[in-house]
């Protein structure tokens, strides 16, 4: 057979191989039932870093499972967390600050939604349990620096414009994860105060901490159905989210190796 009829033949079966392997995954947090998305490219042979993806307060969406997706294409294995339990989702923002206020509230219960969805991402035969790392957006953000702060066996987190501010500072004595939090400059919901505060507690700790803030970037500037108008406070920038999905990326090559 010619090369030129061969090519298209040898290309098609590379791609049919190279297939992202994405489902639901029920697990529990005592009797809670939680409903997460589990993704992989079987593509990757034998053990492969983790990373969990925790959501904002909306809820799990399609945006977190794409942000599992892209993990997975890159490499990892990816788990796309749900912190609030099966069919248990905010329905309107209004609900979604009552419920995100009820976890924020009770840090103990956060810790414990996020460490049900670690111990799921490490039960998996794929996962690489020394090379593992947790992601999240707004809520999601501060519940992985909760997670963090239990003193989680990760090797790192990263922030998506996330809340700061937890009621025991004291607890990143625990924290074994190199941190990095990507800031919009301009979040009205996050303050200097709060930020302030947030370099305090990890330069006290000695936690290996990094904090990148973006120009002109408002809360939620990484989430495309935010809007455009940064006068409300929360608004997508196209930039600052390239720039520090690209400075994620670059973090898990520092703590994962290429």
């Amino acid at each position: 057979m010619k090369l030129s009829r061969l090519l298209p033949l040898l290309l098609a079966a590379g791609l049919a191989h190279a297939e992202l392997k994405g489902k639901p995954i029920e697990y529990k947090e005592g009797k809670t039932v939680l409903e997460g998305y589990l993704v992989y490219d079987d593509a990757v042979q034998g053990k492969r870093p983790g990373v969990v993806v925790v959501h904002d307060w909306m809820g799990p969406s399609a945006f977190t499972q794409d942000r599992a997706d892209e993990l997975a294409k890159m490499g990892y294995i990816a788990l796309a967390a749900d912190i609030y339990g099966k069919g248990a989702h905010p329905k309107s923002p209004d609900d979604a600050k009552k419920v995100a206020g009820l976890y924020k509230g009770n840090r103990p219960l956060l810790r414990a939604r996020a460490q049900a969805a670690l111990d799921t991402l490490l039960a998996q035969p794929q996962t690489d349990a020394s090379r593992v790392a947790a992601i999240g957006y707004c809520f999601g953000g501060t519940t992985v620096l909760e997670l963090a702060r239990s003193g989680a066996p990760l090797a790192g987190v990263v922030t998506f414009h996330g809340g700061l501010d937890t009621p025991t500072p004291q607890d990143a004595k625990n924290i074994k994860a190199k941190v990095l939090v990507l800031h919009g400059a301009d979040d009205p919901y996050v303050t200097p105060d709060q930020v302030a505060a947030f370099e305090k507690e990890m330069t006290d700790a000695q936690v290996d901490w990094q904090l990148i803030k973006y120009s002109g970037a408002v809360h939620a500037f990484a989430v495309p159905t935010a809007g455009s108008d940064n006068s409300k406070g929360a608004a997508y920038n196209e930039r600052a989210a390239h720039r520090a999905w690209q400075a994620m990326k670059d973090f898990f090559t520092e703590i994962f190796g290429k």
